[in-house]
């Protein structure tokens, strides 16, 4: 089993929260987090028991994007993936692929968030930089506290758009919202983004897990594991194809719905004036 070193995992009430756990660096990125992160989404999506999986980080920082070692490491040798504090990976343990096999648009660093069969909730407690942001811009719904600061400050460092933010990132926002970000790389509080779509909701920074785990419980236990997977692979599928061809597939899922058991037990549910008690996906 992982040793956790830079995250925690804990799963109550169907929801798993995977928290950033660098307070010291405002939960700066390093390879070991990215290995330990990935583990921590595998292990959620293939957990019947998890229906949402939620990311946070420790302390007054969601991730202030990649460690500044690590960072310096890369300066010197021209390449990622050179060694910085933090940044030892678990030894010989492959790092897993969560959200693998989907499609390939979903294959990559981040995008992988999008091949998952559960929602992922970003709990923004405060600066989300860099790759923090990345991170932020690829999970299903972002919540944030009021105050905390969003930049994508890659323009500061010489680089590019990473890893696919501008694809994401001009989707949320749209293209002129986006190149504002990406070209002055300016610092936007939670409560401007919020205005702008970046961000889904706004709340006292003392009620985010609060909040966040109150929405993401209601949807645990009130909405169809099976109509959660194929609404998220239809809403990211769509980006990538015509309306014709998401038309042809929901009708292709409706049918499939038909015959399942979780449309059975909502409607017995709704005719009955219950809860539903939706099956884990299998």
């Amino acid at each position: 089993m992982l040793e956790r070193k830079v995250t925690t995992y804990e799963v109550n009430d169907g929801v798993a929260v995977v928290t950033l756990n660098r307070p010291d660096r405002l939960n700066a990125w390093t390879q070991r987090m990215e290995h330990e992160y990935r583990v921590a989404l595998a292990d959620a999506d293939a957990d019947p028991h998890v229906r949402v999986i939620v990311v946070t980080g420790a302390g007054r920082g969601f991730c202030a994007g990649a460690d500044t070692d690590a960072l310096s490491g890369i300066r010197q040798s021209g390449e990622y993936g050179t060694s910085g504090a933090g940044n030892a990976t678990a030894g010989s343990e492959p790092t897993p692929k969560p959200g693998s096999g989907v499609r390939d648009d979903f294959e990559h660093s981040y995008s992988f968030h999008y091949g998952l069969s559960k929602p992922v909730i970003a709990a923004v407690n405060g600066p989300a930089a860099g790759v923090g942001f990345v991170l932020m811009c690829f999970a299903d719904i972002r919540i944030a506290a009021e105050g905390a600061k969003l930049t994508t400050s890659f323009g500061r460092l010489g680089l590019p758009a990473e890893h696919g933010v501008s694809w994401v990132l001009s989707r949320l926002v749209g293209t002129a919202r986006a190149a504002d970000l990406l070209f002055s790389s300016r610092a936007v509080l939670a409560e401007d983004a919020v205005a702008m779509g970046l961000v889904n909701e706004v709340v006292p920074r003392e009620q985010l897990m609060e909040r966040t785990l109150d929405y993401a419980r209601k949807i645990a236990s009130e909405i169809s594991p099976w109509s959660l997977r194929a609404m998220k692979r239809q809403l990211y599928a769509d980006q990538l194809r015509s309306l014709d061809e998401s038309a042809r597939e929901a009708v292709e899922l409706m049918n499939e719905s038909f015959r399942g058991a979780d449309f059975k037990e909502g409607v017995a549910a709704l005719v009955e004036k219950r809860a539903p008690n939706f099956e884990a996906l299998s």
